[in-house]
């Protein structure tokens, strides 16, 4: 890749997810055995449906943080790697659930579980995943792990619901959109990093910055990938590039193009989004629309923007390797769009 534009705009080095990896290895072994163990039933397709979409990868990186941001205030006990397992299933159940709803085909390389098992078995089996992490976040014993994550799953569903809303509307506004993305995506990333504090019983402070933290590496991650749906590759993306402009979403990119396009622009864009009637081309084309209207360029530049908050939010945090390892993550996160 070579050297990359940093969140300043400066050119540095290729940053990596590596150093917070290698500092949470050990943690991350437990979590991914006991993800193993709690995703097994004795009804033959819950396991075979779960690991289909667990074993297919994904960064972890919302447990990482709660276990990286536990270890940070000297947590002891296993208390961070069953809440960090409850996170992954959260976030593993709300996939099999947006897939249903986006009727979407592939998912991080591999056809999506609907595709193979059905959109029935997809809800199901994320319902069990999601009583499956509530069980979990119990066995803590944390009252506040498990409002912070009641709290969020809860939000997730209202994103999910608002997004259902402004599905194929090419009317809605930047406004309701970053709604959808701080409920859908940022809350769980704040709440897997408020978590390690709390059952750290770090000061509120410190509890506080993680969670603005997260949330801010919540919205640029979203951003981004809205980018890379228009600008990016599938290695990248983790599927197939183009995948929201044929499923009809409205992300940001569109959002900015639609609202600085022509009238002959905005019109391609009811025929494309909102009664779906696509036909050969319209992706290049809609990828050029939203070049020429600096849409994709604007919505990398509020990815930035949130990153550079996130990195803010680190500074009240005690200093050390898992500080700069959780700022590395920031700009790791930003980078994926060059």
């Amino acid at each position: 890749m070579g050297v990359v534009a940093s969140i300043s705009g400066e050119k540095s080095k290729d940053p990596s997810i590596q150093p917070l990896v290698d500092l949470v290895d050990g943690g991350m072994q437990a979590v991914n055995e006991l993800i193993l163990s709690k995703a097994g039933s004795n009804v033959e397709m819950i396991p075979e449906v779960a690991r289909h979409l667990i074993s297919s990868g994904g960064k972890r990186l919302r447990p990482m943080l709660t276990l990286a941001l536990a270890d940070m205030f000297g947590y002891r006990g296993d208390g961070h790697v069953t809440l960090a397992a409850s996170v992954e299933f959260m976030h593993t159940a709300t996939l099999l659930h947006d897939d249903v709803v986006d009727e979407s085909d592939m998912r991080r390389g591999k056809l999506a579980a609907r595709k193979l098992w059905g959109n029935q078995a997809s809800v199901l089996v994320g319902d069990y995943l999601l009583g499956q992490a509530f069980k979990m976040m119990v066995d803590v014993g944390s009252l506040e792990a498990l409002r912070i994550l009641s709290e969020a799953s809860a939000v997730i569903a209202e994103g999910e619901v608002m997004q259902l809303g402004a599905a194929h509307n090419i009317a809605t506004d930047e406004s309701r959109y970053m709604k959808v993305v701080e409920a859908k995506t940022a809350a769980l990333f704040a709440a897997a990093a408020e978590v390690g504090p709390v059952i750290s019983e770090a000061p509120d402070g410190m509890q506080q910055a993680a969670r603005r933290y997260g949330m801010d590496l919540g919205l640029a991650f979203q951003l981004v990938d809205d980018a890379l749906d228009y600008g990016g590759s599938a290695d990248a993306l983790g599927k197939q590039v183009g995948d929201d402009f044929r499923e009809g979403k409205i992300t940001l990119p569109v959002i900015l193009s639609v609202q600085r396009g022509s009238d002959g622009d905005r019109a391609f864009w009811k025929r494309c989004l909102e009664t779906h009637e696509l036909e050969d081309g319209d992706l290049d084309h809609a990828i050029e629309l939203i070049k020429r209207t600096d849409a994709l360029a604007d919505t990398i530049e509020r990815a930035r923007g949130f990153g550079s908050t996130a990195l803010s939010a680190l500074q009240p945090l005690p200093e050390g390797d898992i500080r700069d390892a959780l700022a590395e993550a920031v700009e790791f996160c930003i980078s994926r769009v060059y």
